[in-house]
């Protein structure tokens, strides 16, 4: 069994496994402890196994195995085989004060991204109140956003805007199609996914993490986890009568998105593995976690505001234009969606073809 733990020491996971307390004061890890093999609560280290026969039991690389499998968040696999989920997602107290409730959770966000050493960082930024928060954290480093050539994409613009406003240096990272068709393949056998929506994600992600390792960085700074955590969904606004979800409550919506995350996050860390880099995610760190999950449902979303807490954190830390400013999902607002479902249309898989961005992404992985 490899010996190795990421994200944390042993000697902060190997109690929080006796004691199940699943947030520990770490940015996630996963790994091996003691013989045994870990993945925190959120899943933010991606961990596999292999099958029986395999030459090793487990790897934080997927492509190490023929058929891997990824490890449940917040569980713990004992030498004899044993899986223990030890770390269920916490259910703290709800913080009634608003006041309290928005500056712990300011205090909680300020530290996190003041914490990362700004040597080799850059900043994965696109112009909204999440990376800003992060780009605020390390004032040095270099911003880098993606969209398509020869437009000017939501992301590009809004990065633009905010990178002007806060006196930061922006480096725009154009792709074309030559690009889409070049990374798809890459990203698909990185992260052993396929499916059109994590393609269409992981997109700009990995032309911006190409271009910042070329750069000569070896970390990039990224705002993963905001919209989970706080209520930046638009399908947690209004549950009762949305289908996205099972929950009848603001809460209890935001708290079933916040479970997605063991199941997005590899695609993100792979693929920015994958271009050459490291992911430094600090508002997915436990502290920031723990006040997320106290917040009540007024200060998460509603019909006039998402992520209301967290833009009330921001005030003074990052401009008003950008505190305030909605944007569009990465994969809309560079253009990747559009640029890869065009691709896909001009290789012949029209729209009335069941996922035919799928079906073209398995040519491209077969040619």
């Amino acid at each position: 069994m490899p010996d190795s733990l990421r994200g944390a020491d042993v000697a902060t996971v190997r109690p929080a496994i006796g004691s199940g307390d699943p947030l520990p004061g770490t940015a996630g890890f996963g790994g091996a402890v003691d013989d045994r093999v870990v993945r925190d609560v959120l899943g933010r280290e991606p961990v596999y196994l292999g099958a029986a026969g395999d030459d090793r039991d487990w790897s934080f690389d997927p492509t190490d195995f023929a058929d891997p499998e990824l490890l449940d968040a917040g569980t713990v696999v004992e030498p004899d085989g044993e899986r223990r989920k030890v770390w269920p997602l916490p259910t703290p107290e709800v913080e009634t004060d608003h006041e309290a409730a928005i500056d712990a959770v300011r205090e909680a966000v300020l530290t996190s991204v003041r914490e990362p050493d700004p040597e080799g960082l850059a900043v994965a930024f696109s112009g909204g109140v999440d990376s800003a928060i992060v780009a605020a954290g390390v004032p040095e480093a270099p911003c880098y956003v993606a969209g398509f050539a020869g437009a000017e994409s939501h992301d590009v613009e809004a990065a633009r805007e905010a990178a002007d406003a806060m006196d930061r240096d922006l480096r725009i990272v154009e792709f074309d199609h030559d690009d889409i068709v070049r990374a798809v393949p890459e990203i698909a056998r990185a992260t052993g996914r396929t499916n059109a929506m994590d393609i269409q994600i992981a997109l700009p992600l990995y032309f911006v993490a190409e271009r910042a390792a070329a750069d000569g960085f070896d970390r990039l700074a990224v705002g993963q986890g905001a919209d989970e955590l706080f209520g930046g969904y638009r399908k947690v606004v209004d549950p009762e009568s949305d289908h996205r979800v099972d929950a009848d409550t603001v809460r209890g919506a935001t708290r079933e998105v916040i479970q997605t995350l063991p199941d997005q996050l590899p695609r993100d860390v792979l693929t920015l593995r994958a271009a050459g880099v490291e992911p430094v995610a600090p508002l997915l760190h436990d502290r920031v976690v723990d006040a997320a999950l106290r917040l009540p449902a007024e200060l998460l979303a509603s019909e006039a505001e998402r992520k209301i807490a967290l833009r009330r954190a921001a005030t003074g830390v990052v401009p008003e234009p950008v505190r305030t400013k909605e944007k569009k999902a990465v994969q809309y607002g560079t253009y990747a969606a559009r640029e890869l479902d065009r691709l896909a249309r001009q290789a012949g898989y029209k729209r009335r073809m069941e996922n035919h961005v799928g079906q073209y992404i398995d040519a491209l992985l077969a040619e």
